[in-house]
């Protein structure tokens, strides 16, 4: 398969990567900075060619559209990874600019890179667009309150991934919103019960098994439907 994963350059999107490489598939992992990634392009030498490591930054139109505009062939699976969560986003401590920018970046930024690829993700059969969301992006299951900014942008994410499914369903593709779960990542901390490597072979275990029939579904690394 041809892959594009956003965000690789370390926890859950570089465990994507690791472990797509190491079943055979071939990755174009997108990251903001391709110099300062060195776990991911360590793994360059060692693909037989089969990662190719770009900058892209999902907040910017113009780093999407060179980003897209890189690629030729088609793109089997999307897997809108990259991610901001600034952590005083409770009510009290909570900076708008801050909230605004991970609007941007995990809602806004997931569309702007799904839509530059539309024409790659066409080109394949059947190809899966799958954006990483959150339990915290649930509607029904906040009853803690808190984490504004990111809620936020997750349970918008969820949305658009709904559209995404409607609108492409009659082309064949595929549009889900999926939990990687509480993961020991940098966002996650140390106290997180799952592993990356758990988390990420549950991710591609369930992306794998998606047919049409599970568009516009949100589910967790697990394969469990999620409660919008």
């Amino acid at each position: 398969m041809n892959l594009v994963i956003t965000g690789a350059n370390r926890g859950i999107g570089l465990e994507l990567t690791r472990q797509s490489l190491t079943r055979g598939d071939t990755v174009h992992a997108g990251v903001r900075e391709p110099a300062q990634a060195r776990e991911l392009t360590a793994l360059v030498g060692t693909s037989g060619a089969r990662l190719h490591v770009r900058a892209l930054d999902v907040a910017r139109d113009e780093s999407v559209h060179a980003f897209a505009a890189a690629l030729t062939g088609p793109v089997d699976l999307l897997i809108n990874n990259a991610g901001r969560r600034t952590r005083t986003d409770d009510l009290e401590d909570l900076s708008l600019e801050d909230a605004l920018q991970m609007l941007q970046v995990n809602a806004l930024g997931a569309l702007r890179v799904t839509r530059a690829l539309l024409p790659r993700l066409r080109e394949a059969r059947g190809a899966k667009i799958a954006s990483l969301s959150s339990g915290l992006g649930s509607l029904s299951d906040n009853t803690s309150g808190g984490g504004y900014g990111y809620r936020m942008s997750k349970a918008a994410l969820n949305m658009a991934t709904r559209s995404l499914a409607a609108d492409l369903r009659g082309e064949g593709l595929i549009a889900v919103a999926i939990s990687p779960g509480w993961v020991q990542t940098d966002m996650g901390g140390a106290s997180a019960p799952t592993q990356v490597s758990e988390s990420a072979a549950g991710l591609l275990a369930v992306l794998d098994r998606l047919t049409l029939g599970d568009s516009g579904g949100f589910f967790d690394f697990r394969g469990q439907r999620i409660d919008w």
